[in-house]
């Protein structure tokens, strides 16, 4: 019974040992190719190809550094056991398409700086509630969807510079509550009405203290080279009109591509204004359907119209008080003067006699 009571032991005591060894494997794991520690994962330049294996990295790892490889797509669970990892650095690769991040709740930095992307998913970012950087530069993004910044609202640093973005939606922005830092740069910014409503967002950043490196403008030409943080906002004032008009049933006026053309500036085309009618005060402005929401006109663009038909009509009633005044003083002097001729018509011819001039003695 000793005998069997220790090969039991035995048998215990070797299971325990390999189950111990088999943890401190997971928690040390490193891709041959890679520098690792107890939470740092560095794959820098290792010309790869492909993400390393799940296996090889250790699930404990808090950075995951993969910048200047050769990688070109992320799978389906690249990152499935790597839910304690706080930053991952792919920059410099060939990414032209991303699995979702969902499975890293825990990730604060996310760098896709300089890679082969042209469009985001608008679920990409689902679940990185607490991500505060995201560098998205460098890449060859048109548009940023509305939703994909929606779970972001802790983000304090963006940067969306060198891509091929014209304009930008405001709606897609308003979730960023948080952020400091918005980077725009080396974009090929149209300033046209389309470019508004995210202007004044813009604006609304820099009023709270955060910092926007700048939007220079590449259309139309007249503002070419100038940031749109220095261009007034009369510049925009008819694109208020045309969305009356469109609210109104009018519809656009052209059958373009909306937006296509640069409405807030001036114009020497074939669609500029034909007559002075169409020119608004701040210059002479090309109509582009769907422009501005209204709650951002002007106090004074919007009271300009009743304050010009008020004053007419007081002006009108002056003048008709004058004329008035007028014909009433020239018909009084007529009747007056009618009034003396006949007075003196009446009157009795009387005749005055000389009177003697004698000398009483």
């Amino acid at each position: 019974s000793c005998g069997s009571l220790s090969l039991t032991l035995y048998l215990f005591l070797l299971c325990l040992l390999c189950v111990l060894s088999s943890l401190v494997d997971l928690t040390t794991a490193c891709p041959p190719t890679c520098f690792c520690n107890a939470t740092d994962v560095d794959c820098s330049g290792r010309g790869l190809l492909s993400m390393p294996a799940l296996t090889h990295l250790p699930v404990s790892a808090r950075t995951l550094l993969l910048p200047n490889n050769h990688l070109s797509s992320l799978g389906p669970g690249s990152f499935a056991n790597l839910t304690s990892l706080e930053q991952l650095d792919l920059s410099n690769n060939h990414l032209s398409s991303l699995a979702l991040f969902k499975d890293l709740g825990n990730l604060s930095d996310l760098t896709l700086h300089n890679n082969s992307l042209r469009a985001l998913d608008r679920d990409l970012f689902q679940g990185l509630v607490g991500l505060r950087k995201l560098d998205v530069s460098l890449n060859g993004l048109s548009d940023i969807p509305l939703g994909l910044l929606d779970e972001l609202q802790g983000l304090t640093w963006l940067s969306v510079a060198g891509n091929r973005l014209h304009a930008l939606e405001r709606a897609a922005f308003e979730p960023l509550a948080n952020l400091q830092s918005l980077q725009l740069g080396a974009n090929p910014w149209e300033c046209d009405c389309n470019l508004r409503d995210f202007k004044h967002w813009m604006e609304w950043l820099l009023y709270r203290g955060g910092k926007v490196d700048g939007v220079e403008c590449t259309l139309p030409k007249d503002l070419r080279g100038r940031d749109i943080r220095g261009v007034p906002v009369e510049m925009f004032n008819y694109c208020l009109q045309l969305d009356d008009e469109n609210r109104g049933g009018g519809g656009p006026r052209s059958g373009g591509k909306e937006g296509s053309s640069p409405p807030c500036g001036r114009t020497t085309g074939p669609g500029a204004p034909t007559s002075e009618s169409e020119v608004p005060a701040a210059g002479d402005l090309v109509p582009v359907p769907d422009c501005v929401r209204r709650r951002y006109q002007p106090v004074s663009v919007r009271r300009a119209i009743g304050t010009v038909v008020i004053a007419g009509v007081v002006c009108g009633i002056v003048c008709i008080m004058m004329v008035g005044a007028a014909a009433y003083g020239c018909i009084y002097a007529s009747l007056m003067a009618k009034y003396q001729r006949e007075l003196k018509k009446r009157q009795p011819y009387v005749r005055v006699r000389p009177l003697d001039n004698r000398l009483i003695g």
